[in-house]
């Protein structure tokens, strides 16, 4: 599944359902982009667009990664790559457990396998591998945009 088509899929229905309530509403498709973006918690289409394809630069991850559930467990938060980078390979270390680097807007932090499952994604997916376990700075970028196509299709495929 690619994200970006499902996410514009997404916004073509919101555009339709929008042009039938009120056929005079004068709404464009990028609007509907704009809002599935946002409801995604990036400030407009492109960085999202950016973020999930990996085609740009990234410098907001949105809050995809942390859902209103991601505060039910213990998570290592940093604010700059290079500490949290850092503390994953420590702990992955020191622990002889996979830890994985996710980010939350412009902010990063380690989590454990439980997250990740409560996310919908396997800790033990091929991808995290070929990302190096790093979503923010991924050695495999195409892995990251599967990683979100498997994140957006756990989605509710309600539209606003």
């Amino acid at each position: 599944m690619d994200a970006i088509r499902e996410l514009k899929t997404r916004a073509e229905i919101l555009h339709r359902r929008i042009e039938a309530q009120d056929p005079h509403t004068a709404i464009r498709r990028a609007d509907c982009l704009k809002q599935i973006a946002a409801e995604l918690g990036f400030p407009s289409w492109p960085p999202a667009k950016n973020a999930i394809s990996g085609e740009g630069p990234v410098e907001d991850f949105g809050t995809l990664l942390y859902p209103r559930y991601g505060a039910g467990f213990l998570n290592l938060w940093y604010k700059t790559y290079e500490e949290a980078a850092s503390v994953r390979e420590a702990k992955t270390s020191c622990e002889a457990k996979q830890s994985y680097l996710l980010a939350y807007r412009r902010q990063y932090l380690v989590v454990d396998g439980y997250y990740l499952e409560a996310l919908g994604l396997d800790p033990a997916d091929p991808d995290w591998d070929a990302m190096g376990f790093d979503w923010v700075r991924p050695r495999d970028v195409s892995a990251r945009s599967r990683m979100y196509a498997k994140l957006v299709s756990a989605l509710p495929r309600r539209v606003s």
